[in-house]
């Protein structure tokens, strides 16, 4: 992650938008929850809130690779890589043994908003239109979608290089 400069006093926040919707209900709805956390980070409560940010995506990615491997998203290993890659970025980042700081709080948010507007706007939403062009049924969100500690349950078969990277089991 760059060091960016910026003021502390107006933390990067970046709000769920309408123009986010991928049109698939619980990647939706798992998209906006991740923006919810992200703002959410604040010096006071920084690990509290990291430690679940992370929990999150392990399930949000997990969720949303095996949409795409059971409906047979070609791009599907490409996307995984993608997952990956952010998932070692953020490990480095959080490796890196700096203490927390309101600078070092406001680098991790920006990269966070930042890598997940630009990856929602191109690949994400390449599936979602892949999928509405493939697969002829509405999608609709579990009745767990929104209750993090029931999908981590069901995620964890599935938990793969990024539950490693974040040590998350």
């Amino acid at each position: 992650m760059s060091q960016e400069t910026g003021s502390t006093h107006h933390p990067f926040v970046i709000e769920w938008r309408q123009g986010f919707k991928v049109q698939i209900d619980q990647v939706d709805d798992e998209h906006e929850h991740l923006f919810t956390l992200i703002k959410a980070l604040n010096l006071d409560s920084v690990d509290k809130t990291v430690e679940e940010l992370l929990d999150y995506v392990v399930v949000h990615f997990s969720n949303e690779q095996a949409l795409m491997e059971k409906s047979g998203y070609p791009a599907f290993e490409q996307h995984m890589r993608l997952h990956e890659d952010f998932a070692s970025r953020v490990a480095e980042f959080l490796g890196d043994g700096s203490d927390w700081s309101e600078e070092r709080v406001q680098e991790l948010r920006r990269f966070l908003n930042k890598w997940l507007v630009g990856h929602i706007l191109t690949h994400d939403l390449r599936f979602g239109k892949w999928y509405a062009e493939h697969i002829n049924q509405p999608v609709v969100a579990a009745p767990v979608a929104m209750a993090p500690m029931m999908q981590a349950a069901e995620a964890k078969a599935h938990r793969g290089f990024f539950a490693s990277i974040f040590g998350r089991r």
